[in-house]
C-alpha cells in the first residue's frame, strides 16, 4: 500500500521538488502550501495552523505514513519567525496523532545551515518557550537580519530535544531534521543572483564543493528520511551543505 506523505511548503523549491520526487517513487502525497496545493493554508496564523489539521484530516482519514516540514520564509519582518518557527512546530505537532497511527512513520524538519550562524539567543530561548506574543513583541528591538537564523536555530534545538520523548520516538514516530546551505529555489533567487548579497554570504556558509545545491538534491535526503530506510535515526539534523559545516565548525563538535 502506498505511504501517504504530508509535504508543506510543496508549491516550490525543495519541497515541490521532493513532492515530485515521492509521487515517482509510488507516495501519495497531500501538499501543503499558502495558495496552491491540496490544502491551503497559511501557517503563520493560528487560524492557518488549525486548518491544516482540519485539511490533512478530511484528505488522510486521521492517518499519516511521514510529514515533511518544509515550508519556510527568508524575509526581515516577524513572519520569518512565524511561519520558520511556529508554523513548523505546529505542523509537527498538530499532525503528530496521525502519524502515530501510521505505518513505519517518520517526520524531518528542514532546518538550514544559519541554525549554526549568528543568532539571538534571548530570541531563541523566547521561540522555544513558545510564546509567540512575547517573540513578536521582541523581534522589532532585535536586528532583523537575525531573525531567520534565530527561527532555523531554534527549530533544530526543538528537534533534537523533542525527538527521543514518548511522544515521539516512544510513539514509534522518527523525527530527524536536515540542514540544507545554499540551494537554488525562487526564495534564494534574490540572494543567489546579486553579487554584493552574495560576497557577503560566502564566508558565512562556505561551500567547498564549488557549487549550490539543487532542490532535487536535497529531496533525495528528505525522501531517505522519510521511508521505512531509515530505521534507527533520531534527532539527528544532518548538514547537506557542500561542506560549509565541515568547514566552519571542524573539529569543535568533538
Amino acid at each position: 500500500m502506498a505511504r501517504t506523505l504530508v509535504i508543506t511548503g510543496s508549491a516550490s523549491g525543495i519541497g515541490k521538488a521532493t513532492a515530485a520526487l515521492a509521487e515517482e517513487r509510488g507516495c501519495k502525497v497531500i501538499r501543503v502550501d499558502l495558495k496552491e496545493g491540496d490544502v491551503k493554508v497559511d501557517l503563520a496564523t493560528p487560524a492557518g495552523r488549525r486548518a491544516l489539521v482540519e485539511g490533512v484530516n478530511e484528505l488522510s482519514g486521521g492517518k499519516i505514513d511521514a510529514l515533511i516540514a518544509c515550508a519556510g520564509v527568508a524575509v526581515y519582518t516577524p513572519l520569518t519567525l512565524q511561519v520558520n518557527y511556529f508554523g513548523a512546530i505546529a505542523t509537527l505537532e498538530g499532525l503528530r496523532p496521525f502519524l502515530a497511527k501510521g505505518d513505519t512513520p517518520r517526520a524531518v524538519g528542514v532546518t538550514s545551515f544559519a541554525s549554526i550562524m549568528p543568532s539571538d539567543p534571548e530570541l531563541v530561548e523566547t521561540l522555544l518557550k513558545g510564546d509567540e506574543a512575547a517573540a513578536l513583541e521582541m523581534a522589532p528591538s532585535k536586528d532583523p537580519s537575525v531573525y531567520y537564523s534565530s527561527s532555523k536555530a531554534a527549530f533544530a534545538r526543538w528537534m533534537r530535544r523533542h525527538s527521543t520523548s514518548q511522544e515521539w520516538v516512544g510513539a514509534g514516530i522518527l523525527l530527524n531534521g536536515v540542514g540544507p546551505g545554499m540551494v537554488v529555489t525562487p526564495m534564494t533567487e534574490a540572494y543567489v543572483k546579486d553579487p554584493v548579497v552574495r560576497r557577503s554570504l560566502d564566508p558565512a556558509m562556505p561551500m567547498p564543493i564549488g557549487r549550490d545545491a539543487r532542490p532535487e538534491e536535497i529531496g533525495e535526503l528528505l525522501y531517505w528520511l522519510s521511508s521505512p530506510a531509515n530505521s534507527m535515526m533520531v534527532g539527528q539534523i544532518i548538514f547537506i551543505d557542500g561542506g560549509a559545516d565541515a568547514t566552519i565548525r571542524g573539529d569543535s563538535t568533538w
